[in-house]
């Protein structure tokens, strides 16, 4: 597979991980709202179809989670992606909302 770059873009109230992978020209995303308190909603995933199957939302989700970590959040699976990512990792349940 080819390298995936991931950037952040971190609003006041919402914010979004956006995901390029070299060669397509779509871009995934990851979005989530700032419900207050350190907790991150994370409520939406998409992926286009030319980039489906190649783990990266998995890898926008894992960005999350290493985001939330260090910046000391937590998350509220909204996104049925993301809800089913942390079913598949419990030692991610310490940052569950």
């Amino acid at each position: 597979m080819s390298e995936i770059t991931i950037t952040r873009n971190d609003g006041q109230r919402r914010g979004a991980y956006h995901a390029t992978v070299e060669g397509h020209p779509g871009q995934a995303e990851l979005t989530y709202v700032k419900e207050g308190g350190g907790v991150l909603a994370a409520d939406h995933t998409f992926v286009p179809n030319d980039l489906r199957g190649q783990g990266v939302a998995g890898k926008l989700v894992e960005r999350l989670i290493d985001d939330a970590r260090e910046g000391g959040h937590r998350i509220r699976p909204v996104c049925s992606y993301v809800v089913a990512a942390f079913k598949r990792h419990p030692e991610w349940e310490d940052l569950r909302a």
